[in-house]
């Protein structure tokens, strides 16, 4: 079984009004218009973000200090593949390299971004899974980090049309986890 595998990153991180606490992450195709939203906790988006915007605390929070660990021990990561979702939760595998072994390991797969983000690795989704599970959208969204600031606004209006289409998609088909995602995104577009 050799499945197809698609590359993503972290386009937006912002917070989740379906559930108390929780963030909604949304990872982009590169290079492609689909876009996949996965609710995460709090502490994980935190730590996203304070990668994301090159914030250095004055002591390692948890993911930092894991990717830390794991360099000294000379484990690299490889690559982190969203391998399967069930009902709404989506489960990684962390691939990794010590010495001559190649290593699986099960991971969240809030965990498993944060720490793709500190040691520069790949995230990967299977196709049939981002196809099942995406929001498609005509063009891609430059990541959080690099968005330029004099096409924001035109990019935005133009992502919040295509995420308001999703929505009304996802109500007609009566996905109402879906739908409460996506009204989740549409309102963090609203706020920027």
């Amino acid at each position: 079984m050799n499945k197809k595998k698609i590359e993503l990153q972290v386009l937006n991180i912002s917070n989740s009004q379906a559930q108390a606490g929780a963030y909604a992450m949304v990872l982009g195709e590169i290079n492609g218009p689909r876009q996949l939203p996965v609710i995460i906790g709090s502490a994980e988006a935190q730590s996203m973000m304070i990668e994301m915007r090159g914030i250095v605390p004055p002591r390692p929070l948890t993911h930092t200090l894991f990717a830390s660990v794991l360099k000294v021990l000379g484990a690299n990561l490889l690559r982190v593949l969203i391998y399967k979702v069930d009902n709404g939760v989506f489960y990684s595998y962390l691939y990794m390299k010590a010495e001559e072994t190649i290593l699986r390991i099960d991971a969240r797969t809030s965990d498993a971004v944060a720490l793709a983000l500190r040691m520069d690795a790949p995230i990967f989704v299977y196709d049939d899974i981002l196809e099942a599970e995406c929001l498609k959208t005509e063009h891609s969204i430059t990541p959080m980090k690099e968005q330029d600031p004099d096409e924001a606004p035109a990019t935005q209006q133009k992502t919040l049309e295509q995420l308001k289409t999703a929505l009304q998609n996802a109500i007609d088909e009566e996905d109402y986890e879906r739908a409460a995602q996506l009204r989740d995104i549409i309102n963090q577009h609203k706020k920027q």
